[in-house]
């Protein structure tokens, strides 16, 4: 049961890490979601795994389970939702501004980023007589 555990909190933090490293946005909040999957699991997992326990301490209980690491899990789950939400709503503004959605900046932007930026496809060459009026190629 522990090797499960620890396997799947290790592929998850993997498969977060890879995600973050990408160059758009999406998986990048999807990336930092897997991030905090794993480590709400590690802290759950660090209370022991045990099954039939209760939290508490009972007389009519054999035993019990460390009430600690699921209370840290329990807020760690509403400060993960509030961070997903706010880095959602950033990477949704730069792509608003930035017409792409690529995490990389403008001036450092990569060929791919610039073939998919909409808003200089938009910008057309001005006409020949704006430039002077001659009809030849720059």
């Amino acid at each position: 049961m522990e090797f499960l555990v620890a396997s799947a909190i290790g592929v998850m933090t993997a498969a977060g890490i890879y995600m973050v490293l990408r160059a758009r946005t999406f998986p990048v909040v999807i990336g930092l979601s897997l991030l905090t999957y794993a480590t709400n699991l590690f802290l759950f997992a660090t209370g022991r795994l045990a099954i039939g326990q209760p939290p508490v301490i009972s007389a009519a209980a054999a035993g019990y389970i460390d009430p600690l690491p699921q209370a840290l899990v329990l807020t760690a789950i509403v400060i993960s939702f509030g961070m997903t939400a706010v880095v959602v709503v950033m990477s949704l503004r730069a792509y608003l501004e930035t017409g792409n959605d690529h995490v990389d900046l403008p001036g450092d932007a990569s060929p791919e980023a610039a073939e998919d930026d909409w808003k200089l496809r938009a910008r057309k060459p001005a006409p020949a007589a704006a430039r002077g009026g001659r009809g030849e190629r720059a």
